[in-house]
């Protein structure tokens, strides 16, 4: 039967340098299968359980916790190796105190940082779309693939605090100036500036952000920043 979600594998050689793999050991690694993230920008969960975490030495032992049911994303249980980890998701491996959460740093588009067991359950998502659907309602559809019916009044590009799993909208965060965004892409990543001023996108630019990010302004894409709070960021993400 043929498979329909393409290879399971990649070359080491071709894999993201975020993954922080071993790139002459072996000539291929486990790729991530079509889900929530793009594959450019997640980790399959056994290569983050083996080469990110470094809590298990081999591929057969992430089987072993994975398909035990042993690792939460975003508070539900998943059990495939392929299932990818990506921007802002938490966490959360049975019997390990630590929860983590992925977020850019130091220039690199994800690094799990530690955070709180009070933050478990809160997550960042930007605004991807906004689709009216019957009856009026609206659909909003979010950075990591999940979407909600909701009354809430967002825009593109603004941010929401969810609750997960059950993915309630606790706050929005307005992309607008003086908000405080997360860089979440480039040599700047990882970094948190104040919003300047926001240039609408044209036939032949997109839309921009003016950053005034650690004593220096730069003009960036709006589509490479994520909203995190008005004056410091409302969850952990440090």
């Amino acid at each position: 039967m043929v498979s329909i979600a393409g290879s399971k594998k990649l070359k080491r050689q071709m894999a993201p340098l975020f993954w922080g793999i071993n790139r002459k050991n072996k000539r291929f690694v486990i790729t991530v299968r079509p889900g929530p993230h793009r594959k450019e920008f997640s980790i399959p969960s056994a290569v983050f359980l083996r080469d990110t975490l470094k809590i298990v030495n081999t591929l057969r032992e992430a089987k072993t916790a994975i398909y035990s049911g042993r690792v939460k994303i975003d508070g539900m249980v998943r059990k495939s190796l392929h299932q990818g980890i990506g921007l802002m998701d938490v966490v959360e491996l049975k019997d390990v105190p630590d929860i983590y959460r992925l977020v850019p740093s130091d220039g690199k588009f994800l690094k799990p940082v530690k955070i709180n067991d009070s933050e478990k359950t809160k997550k960042i998502v930007r605004v991807k779309s906004k689709t009216t659907i019957k009856n009026g309602k609206t659909q909003i559809g979010f950075h990591d693939g999940r979407s909600t019916i909701s009354d809430t009044k967002v825009n593109v590009g603004d941010s929401c605090l969810i609750q997960i799993p059950d993915q309630k909208i606790l706050e929005v965060l307005k992309l607008e100036k003086n908000a405080h965004v997360l860089v979440t892409r480039g040599v700047n990543a990882g970094k948190i500036g104040k919003v300047e001023n926001i240039e609408e996108g044209t036939f032949s630019l997109p839309k921009r952000i003016l950053l005034d990010l650690e004593e220096k302004k730069i003009e960036i894409p709006s589509d490479v920043v994520m909203v995190v709070g008005k004056e410091e960021p409302i969850i952990q993400i440090r």
